[in-house]
Parts: structure tokens; sequence; C-alpha cells
């Protein structure tokens, strides 16, 4: 009986050192360097980590490696939708960086009072007091070196040049020590041991190549007919592949998304259409996004040229020192049929483009038109077409997003000279 008493009262002991020690488990939070400044316009609503690159965005690649949630340190217009939850031991994150398994080590080895740097960036730090603000200097804090290499994304065209390498991670992540589904004889494989097929994936008379990379398809996505794939491709839950679409890797193709034609290593962030013929190439767009039938992209200028870029942080196009750079597009942007848009073209929130010819290189957010000429789209037309597009998916538009969105049209009504 005694003996009995003792376990119990050990056992107890056990459970209560177990409660004690969760309870001093730190509260992650993802907290926006400059690097959301240089991201723009893709940047505009949402923070750096809400980025989608690979198959998840960074936050979702943090919170699967952490095995926590996180909360979000980013400008104030976004704080209302992406909120800041402190607790009394408070780690931060660079939302720019991506984890892998060395990183994620040595931050689980911080102790307050430690910062992460990585040369000139700041990874992550651990204030010896809760606080909701990035500090100015770090001179208080303990400086740990990080020497290993660092996936970092400070600029547009990072999310497709390096999206091979994160498409290759996150399938590593997703798939390990799972079964794939299994596909249908109806289509033509190579690299089977490549291929991830989730629960309720539909691919029928299909051509998948994944001896160049991973094909990985979501939940609940469908592969339609006469469709080729040359991996690496994340075709994320709920999207689609339309009959006799052509892709090439690495390209990802983010829920709740339909595309068609031809597309290139390019990356869409999620609930956007390119649903009919046209090439999208070494592109990036935002959620919410149309491109037009025929809608097509240049990716490579006819003198071979490294391709410029605009910056919103430098207010100029600056090079990217890539060869090949098609369209960044932010969120809620729609373009006509038969679109043009040239070599390193950046498009901001909410603008409509259409009509003959090719439109100018940067197309600033709320702008209505094309190569003939643009006027303002006024704020409450582009919110009754987005109302629309929410209720299409069974979503409404919420007053956060519609504050987000008039923020956004004056930030960048400096750009709208029309």
């Amino acid at each position: 009986m005694k003996l009995q008493a003792y376990l119990s009262q050990g056992a107890f002991f056990i459970y209560f050192c177990l409660i004690i020690n969760n309870s001093f488990m730190p509260n992650y939070i993802l907290f926006d360097d400059n690097s959301w400044d240089k991201l723009l316009p893709l940047t505009f609503t949402r923070p750096v980590c809400e980025i989608r690159i690979g198959i998840l965005t960074i936050r979702d690649k943090w919170e699967k490696n952490l095995e926590t949630n996180f909360s979000f340190l980013t400008q104030d217009y976004l704080s209302e939708k992406y909120p800041i939850i402190t607790g009394t031991e408070n780690i931060y994150i660079n939302g720019s960086v991506l984890p892998d398994f060395i990183l994620v080590e040595n931050i689980k080895k911080l102790k307050s009072g430690d910062c992460l740097k990585s040369q000139d960036t700041v990874i992550a730090f651990y204030p010896v007091h809760p606080t909701d603000s990035v500090p100015s200097n770090f001179a208080d804090f303990s400086i740990k070196e990080f020497s290993a290499p660092l996936f970092k994304i400070d600029h547009p065209w990072h999310i497709f040049e390096r999206n091979g390498e994160a498409l290759i991670s996150d399938f590593e992540l997703l798939t390990k020590g799972r079964k794939s589904f299994p596909l249908s004889d109806t289509n033509k494989i190579a690299g089977a041991e490549n291929i991830f097929i989730e629960e309720g994936a539909k691919v029928e008379f299909s051509i998948i190549n994944a001896t160049t990379g991973p094909v990985y398809i979501g939940k609940d996505a469908e592969v339609m007919e006469g469709s080729i794939i040359r991996g690496p491709l994340a075709l994320c839950e709920h999207s689609a592949l339309k009959m006799g679409c052509k892709i090439y890797g690495p390209t990802t193709i983010g829920p709740y998304s339909k595309v068609g034609g031809e597309i290139n290593n390019s990356v869409i962030f999620g609930y956007s259409s390119k649903a009919h013929d046209g090439f999208l190439g070494n592109s990036v767009l935002g959620e919410w996004c149309n491109l037009g039938a025929d809608t097509n992209n240049s990716n490579l200028k006819n003198n071979y040229e490294k391709v410029k870029l605009w910056s919103y942080i430098e207010e100029r196009f600056i090079s990217t020192g890539l060869q090949f750079c098609g369209l960044i597009m932010g969120d809620h942007s729609k373009s006509g049929i038969n679109t043009m848009f040239n070599t390193g073209t950046v498009v901001g929130v909410s603008a409509n483009i259409f009509g003959d010819g090719f439109p100018r290189n940067f197309i600033p957010s709320y702008s209505w038109g094309g190569a003939q000429g643009y006027m303002v789209y006024k704020p409450e037309k582009a919110f009754k077409t987005a109302s629309l597009v929410y209720e299409r998916r069974g979503m409404e538009l919420m007053e956060t997003e519609i504050k987000i969105l008039s923020r956004i049209f004056e930030m960048d009504e400096k750009y709208r000279r029309f």
C-alpha cells in the first residue's frame, strides 16, 4: 500500500514537473524586417511570413518545424488581421528566413537575452522582458553567430528563383513517413517515387515526369485530362490544372487556384486563376488575381540583358541579376483577355489592366487601363468586385480587409500620376 502511494506520488510529481516545464515554453512570434518593403507589392496585404514558397507559407514551415503556433509582429495597418500575441517568454523569429534542421536546433538553444545573427541579419532574438517591437540595436543582447547558409527571401524574384529548393524541402517535410494515395493507371508516369497524392485528389490521362523533381498533388486537387507536368510541382489543395495544361517546374499553384495554358517556374499564392491558354513564366501572383484568356508575359528581353524590376523601397528600377524574370502581381489585380505583360513588370494591388499593346513595366495599385492610358480605379468599385469574387468562393469580404485595402490605396497614391 505504501509502495503504491509512493508510486502515485512520484507519478504526480513527474506530471507536475511536466506542467511546470511546459508553462515556461517560449511563445514564438514572426517579425518583419526591411524585407517587407523590398517585397512590395506582394507584402502590401500580408506579413512576409505569409508568402508562399515551395508548398507551404513561411509561417507554415516554422509552425511545422517547431510544432507550435506563431503570431505576427508586422505593420500597424496589418496588425488587426495579423495580431501579435505575447507571453512572459517570447522568441522573435525573422519572417523572411526559412527554417532548416540546423537553424531550428540553434533557435531551440536560445536563452533569455540571446540574439541569433548571420552577418547583418537578425535571425531571432529572445528578449529578457516581454516586448512588442524589434530593438533598434542589440547592444544589450548576447550575440550568437549563425555560420551555416541562410535561406532568406529579400526580393520578389527570390520567390520563383528559389522555389525549387523550398519545394523539395517541403515535400520531404510533408511526406516523411506517409504513404501516397495511388495514381490511376490512365496516367503516364516517370519517377513515381517522387510523386505524392493527397486524399481526394484526382489525376487522369495525364503525363507526369517527376525524375526532374518531386510532384505534390494536394487534398481534393485535380489534374484534368491531357495535362503535362515536369516537376518540381506543388498543386495545393482544391486547385486544378485544366485540360491540356503544360507545367514546367519549379512551379507552385497555391490553394483554391485554377490554371491552364503554359506555366514555367512560377508561384501563385492562392485563390487566383489563370484558367485559359497563355504563357506565365518566372512570375509571382498574389491572392485573388485573375489573368484573362490569352494573357501572356515575357520573361526574357529581346537583347538578352539582365532584367530590371521596380523597387518600392528605392523608387526606381533595380537589376535582378536575372536573365529570366516575368510578372510580379499584387493581390486582387486582374488582366483582360489578350493582355501582354513585358519582361519584368510589377503590378500593384487591385489594378485592372486591359487593352492593346504592352502596359508600362510598373503599374501602381488601383490603376484602371493599359497601354492607351490609365485612370484611378475607385476603391468602392474595387471593393465591390472583391466582394463578388469572395462570394463565388463562399466567403465574405470583411471590414478588416477593406481597411487594409483602403490603406494601400493611400500608400500608392503618389505613383498614380494619371
